[in-house]
């Protein structure tokens, strides 16, 4: 059976959690950035787009990656650090590789 609950902090549980919040500030800088060039129907998270028109992009950004670092930082200190290193792999490519292809690699040249 599958663990997914450690007894303990870990090396493995703090470079994990350290991950997570790169990633979420990655995530936050790329949005930002990708609604900043692109406008922010390009923010695939209807919830979030929403937050953009109404509260402004950075406001919304700020406010959501916080409650998702808080959050994180909650499941760190239950210990639940493989669900923390499996949302840093669903951030890496669901999020962050996706940004980085539109904005740096498309054949818009959107950035650079």
């Amino acid at each position: 059976m599958w663990r997914f609950v450690e007894r303990r902090h870990s090396v493995f549980g703090n470079a994990v959690i350290l991950l997570f919040i790169l990633a979420q500030a990655a995530d936050g800088a790329l949005t930002y950035l990708g609604v900043h060039v692109l406008g922010p129907g390009i923010e695939a998270n209807p919830l979030l787009a929403w937050m953009m028109v109404h509260l402004g992009e950075g406001t919304a950004l700020a406010l959501t990656k916080g409650v998702a670092t808080a959050l994180g930082a909650a499941l760190h200190v239950a210990t639940v650090h493989r669900v923390v290193a499996a949302l840093v792999l669903v951030y890496l490519f669901g999020a962050i590789a996706p940004w980085i292809a539109l904005l740096f690699f498309s054949p818009l040249h959107l950035v650079f």
